[in-house]
């Protein structure tokens, strides 16, 4: 049996890098794409590519010659009131979610078609959804990229399955600021039904199934990893 290979964009920190430690774990072959090598000198027998897909562009040839899932973790925590946002804020929240999203896919297409099925991962946030105070930028762009998603997955199905993960408040250097206090900890806690931050484990388990012949039947869905907060009131 070939061994399955995976392209993690974003793979250094946070989710990304909770997802790299799972896939390798299983004997998988990772490819990580980020700007910085983050906590991935602390893991052997993975192949990093230092990029900024804001910036630059993805040379396909170092990519590896099939790709069985692609995973786009990269995000932002741009909290402005409508007063205060400007629209390069908004620019810039674009650019990062969808269209790194758009490049790191189509860089990687030959390979994942190759590959004879494949899976992509985008993420969304629990504020796509939900209408959350000072949220407009990334309300915005993580809209966007749940609508991305349902096209991709029409588009490119029945080869290469497209879903994406909507989290929560997740425990990630990105929410550090958000999280820097026990004060703090408690009052986000308090606002989930299921009285919680979320963990990177949470999220990263749920990516690895999606990527799985476990969820081979699964495609075009936004799925809430949110300690219940979009859906439940308690």
């Amino acid at each position: 049996m070939r061994q399955k290979t995976y392209v993690i964009v974003g793979g250094s920190h946070g989710i990304g890098w909770g997802l790299v430690k799972r896939l390798v774990s299983s004997g998988a072959a990772v490819t990580i794409i980020s700007r910085t090598i983050g906590e991935l000198s602390s893991l052997p027998g993975i192949n990093h590519l230092p990029l900024d897909v804001t910036q630059a562009e993805i040379d396909s040839d170092q990519l590896p010659a099939c790709i069985d899932g692609l995973v786009y973790c990269p995000g932002s925590m741009n909290f402005a009131s409508i007063r205060a946002l400007k629209p390069q804020s908004l620019a810039d929240d674009f650019e990062l979610n969808v269209v790194g999203a758009v490049k790191s896919l189509q860089a990687s297409l030959p390979a994942m078609k190759a590959a004879g099925t494949s899976s992509m991962i985008l993420f969304s946030s629990v504020a796509a959804g939900q209408g959350l105070p000072l949220h407009a930028a990334v309300a915005a762009s993580k809209g966007a990229v749940e609508g991305l998603t349902r096209s991709l997955a029409a588009e490119l199905a029945p080869e290469i399955r497209v879903n994406c993960i909507a989290p929560s408040l997740t425990d990630t250097p990105l929410a550090e600021r958000l999280l820097s206090n026990e004060q703090k900890r408690g009052a986000m806690a308090e606002r989930h039904p299921l009285k919680r931050i979320g963990t990177v484990d949470d999220v990263a388990a749920v990516a690895e199934f999606l990527l799985s012949d476990n969820a081979a039947w699964i495609t075009g869905q936004v799925m809430n990893v949110d300690g219940g907060m979009s859906t439940v009131r308690c």
